[in-house]
């Protein structure tokens, strides 16, 4: 299926249904077609068409969506970038891609240089005024026709998307994901639009995202109400829930750690959030139980994948999340908020060793994938691809274990984890038990290079107010590990490196702390 019909779908089913909220602007979605097929009109007469790359640079905005839609139409691919990038980031990733056009804010301009291979009509700023021979791109699409005049052609199996992983080397890895990548997803999870139902959805994780690109596609097809806010802010993503009554938002745990503990949470009503999804970096288990909580109306879903798998390949459902029924039960339950839930029906999920050979429940290995929304593989980067896809299965890096009722637990990455004297260390297990010391806020654990054992562990704590040593974290550690996992040692920082999707920057840490 192509994803432009995802928008034709909800266009003819619910035409003036609000389709986005943005700031004090409402688009119905017979206004979000034309708006896409007067983008898809300008864009082909600049030259767009098939195979081309298009870039955006810009924080989360109506025009993303817009140009996604209006890339697909014509069969280009839709590139959205980082607007965290530095400028030799930005370059980098232009240069691998060659972009036909480059939809950019304002306020990144300075980052695109000359050195960039672009010629001034190739880039389109997306807010203010343009400058030097740019196009604006209020007058890109002001005097375009907003019939369609450009039906695509693309089939299941072509790239519409070059998405950056954030990755753990310097060079940006470009995943190819195709239109069957989002639709046999969308298909297979969402109710198309209904005009009987309505539900209003709240985009703050980045478009440049996985996660955030599914969101919105999956609010087009389900012709849900999206509320997109630039980026995430507490007590706007609060107001936001308050006043739009919004019934589903995703967030990653440093999201929601940061709305519990924010003072003014108990003043606003989030009672009509129905569904939270969390996901795109480890949860804490206290930090899960105090959602749990204090959101009593709400489901909760884990949702686990990565850019490579095009979003979710595992899921902890809502009922893994209430912590009702007897001891037995209850204690369970408990256990498998630490997990990232089972494979979905349309996944196959495998645990494997360096041999490629499924291991025993409890064994550690790494999680492989396959299944029709996988990547098609990086972009122009051969080697890359043959090292992370093998015989249709994506190796995602990520380590983790089965246990006997088929509940799959991280382990930490394949590039994270700690080799001790010949003994292999879960930074993720040392992590959870740092994190459930009251004193303690925040923590990282990283392997320091060591003479006698090869690797020594090293925790990075930022504490919780309250004084703590380093001596007392490692006695507390001792007591609840294993002798070779405990920390040799502890460093107190202030806060800990983290990117746009509350992933530990561990590169970081390694770098000033190694």
């Amino acid at each position: 299926m192509n994803t432009t019909e995802f928008l034709m779908i909800a266009g003819a089913i619910v035409p003036d249904r609000v389709a986005i909220h943005f700031d004090n602007s409402e688009i119905t979605y017979a206004e979000l077609q034309e708006r896409v097929n007067a983008l898809a009109n300008g864009m082909a007469a600049q030259g767009v068409g098939s195979g081309d790359r298009v870039a955006i640079m810009q924080v989360n905005t109506p025009q993303n969506i817009e140009l996604y839609f209006a890339a697909a139409q014509l069969d280009a691919i839709y590139v959205p970038i980082n607007f965290r990038a530095k400028s030799e980031e930005l370059l980098q990733m232009l240069e691998i891609v060659q972009p036909g056009m480059l939809f950019i804010g304002e306020r990144y301009l300075p980052l695109v240089a000359d050195s960039a291979g672009l010629a001034p009509e190739q880039v389109v700023v997306l807010d203010g005024e343009a400058t030097g021979g740019r196009t604006a791109y209020r007058d890109l699409v002001a005097d375009a026709i907003t019939d369609q005049l450009n039906f695509p052609e693309a089939g299941d199996e072509d790239t519409t998307v070059i998405m950056f992983t954030s990755g753990t080397t310097s060079v940006p890895k470009g995943v190819m994901l195709t239109h069957d990548s989002f639709a046999s997803y969308l298909l297979a999870t969402v109710t198309p639009a209904d005009p009987d139902e309505e539900e209003t959805n709240l985009l703050t994780v980045p478009m440049y995202h996985i996660a955030g690109l599914q969101a919105a596609l999956a609010a087009v097809y389900g012709g849900r109400t999206l509320v997109v806010m630039r980026q995430f802010d507490s007590v706007d993503w609060m107001t936001a829930v308050q006043s739009h009554r919004a019934n589903r938002a995703m967030l990653v745990p440093t999201m929601l750690k940061q709305l519990m503990d924010h003072p003014r949470f108990d003043e606003f009503d989030l009672s009509s959030l129905d569904v939270i999804t969390y996901g795109a970096a480890p949860m804490p288990v206290d930090v899960i139980r105090q959602a749990i909580q204090k959101f009593p109306t709400s489901r909760f879903i884990n949702a686990f994948g990565q850019t490579e798998t095009a979003s979710t390949i595992t899921m902890l459902p809502p009922e893994d999340h209430v912590l009702e029924g007897g001891d037995e039960e209850v204690e369970k339950k408990l256990k498998r908020l630490a997990s990232i839930g089972k494979p979905l029906d349309d996944v196959e999920v495998r645990i494997v060793d360096e041999d490629g050979e499924s291991v025993p429940v409890g064994e550690v290995g790494e999680i492989v994938a396959r299944g029709s929304r996988m990547m098609r593989g990086y972009w122009q980067q051969e080697e890359a691809t043959q090292d992370s896809l093998r015989s249709g299965w994506v190796y995602t890096g990520d380590l983790g274990y089965w246990d006997e009722d088929d509940y799959i637990y991280l382990a930490g990455r394949a590039k994270d984890f700690i080799k001790r004297g010949g003994e292999m260390v879960s930074p993720e297990e040392v992590e959870q038990v740092l994190l459930s010391h009251p004193r303690v806020d925040d923590a990282a654990v990283i392997g320091v290079a060591d003479l006698e054992w090869g690797e020594e562990v090293r925790a990075v704590v930022v504490r919780g107010g309250e004084e703590i040593t380093e001596d007392e974290l490692i006695q507390y550690c001792h007591e609840r590990l294993a002798g070779y996992k405990r920390p040799r040692s502890v460093i107190f920082i202030d806060e800990l490196p983290r990117n746009v999707m509350g992933k530990v920057m561990k590169r970081d840490l390694r770098d000033q702390y190694g």
